[in-house]
């Protein structure tokens, strides 16, 4: 009797508080929310160990690639000025064309598994 008691008890102070239990359960952030070791970038990003001149290499391969799939043209990254002729010094064309390279098809790859061409 006495542990009856003590379990209405409880429930009447709890749900006389503000809210009551359930208010103290809809405040808790989902689940979903909590930080997680591993997130997901997302596929347009370049890679973080790039350099400035890849990532911009990396950018400009990506829109080439839109201009390519919005224009039903076929797949090659060479045919697109930037990549012939690249906005930046001499010394840096390697990796900016390894960028647009790797930009480019990222693109590609990307409409390929989601458009199944």
């Amino acid at each position: 009797m006495n542990r009856n008691w003590i379990a209405i008890s409880t429930l009447a102070v709890s749900l006389a508080l503000p809210g009551g239990i359930l208010a103290a359960r809809g405040n808790a952030a989902p689940a979903s929310a909590a930080p997680s070791f591993y997130q997901e970038r997302p596929w347009d990003q370049p890679p973080d160990e790039f350099r400035d001149v890849q990532k911009q290499g990396f950018r400009d391969g990506i829109d080439a690639a839109h201009h390519d799939i919005d224009n039903h043209r076929h797949r090659d990254a060479e045919h697109h000025e930037r990549f012939r002729h690249p906005p930046v010094s001499h010394d840096l064309v390697r990796d900016y064309r390894d960028g647009f390279r790797r930009g480019y098809d990222t693109a590609w790859n990307h409409f390929d598994e989601h458009h199944g061409w």
